[in-house]
């Protein structure tokens, strides 16, 4: 976190929490009560004062207060990085560089969610055509079109099948989950509230 912040909690340690305020979606952005940041300078400050608590709930850390995060989906979004044709990088939506890639999965919907040293987020829809070129068979051979759309369809349908994942060198197995039962499984809530009798924000 930022020095500024960690001074704000030193100096201010009882500030009411926030609650609804602010969200996550989808595709990284960030929303003010639903109205979307566009200052790139508050969004990196968000993502450099972005954290989690022992009972899975994200926030952004306001100097000495905690804005508590609702999260559309998951706690990050991976975004792919590299050139198209070159080994693929991903980064968070914070800025944060991923070195290694701990599981993948798809949903019944689609949706390709990643688990990384960050945490497990989605990657962003408008780089799926991108991540594509990664996926392959278990001896790490590309897979052509229809072999992999077949595949993917049996995810959605909560089938395992032989598809992987490379990234740097390994290669983790790609298997089916309910979006359901994302929160749970990672240990996160979605949409934190305000705990009965706890104090809050004017």
């Amino acid at each position: 976190m930022d020095e500024i912040v960690l001074r704000g909690m030193a100096r201010w340690p009882d500030v009411p929490a926030v609650y609804g305020w602010l969200s996550l979606d989808r595709r990284c952005h960030w929303l003010l009560k639903g109205e979307r940041i566009a200052n790139p300078g508050v969004t990196a400050f968000i993502g450099r004062n972005y954290a989690h608590d022992g009972e899975g709930r994200w926030f952004f850390q306001n100097g000495p207060q905690r804005v508590f995060v609702a999260l559309e989906y998951a706690p990050f979004v991976y975004r792919v990085v590299s050139p198209p044709d070159a080994p693929l990088e991903l980064e968070a939506h914070v800025g944060k560089p991923v070195t290694r890639v701990r599981g993948a999965w798809v949903d019944e919907n689609g949706i390709t969610l990643l688990e990384t040293e960050h945490g497990v987020g989605t990657v962003h829809d408008g780089d799926l055509d991108r991540l594509i070129a990664s996926f392959c068979d278990a001896g790490r051979v590309a897979l052509d079109d229809a072999a992999l759309e077949a595949r993917m369809e049996a995810l959605q349908r909560g089938e395992s099948v032989p598809l992987w994942l490379r990234y740097r060198g390994a290669a983790v197995r790609v298997e089916p989950v309910r979006s359901q039962a994302v929160p749970r499984r990672f240990g996160f809530m979605p949409r934190p509230v305000q705990p009965a009798g706890e104090e809050a924000c004017p």
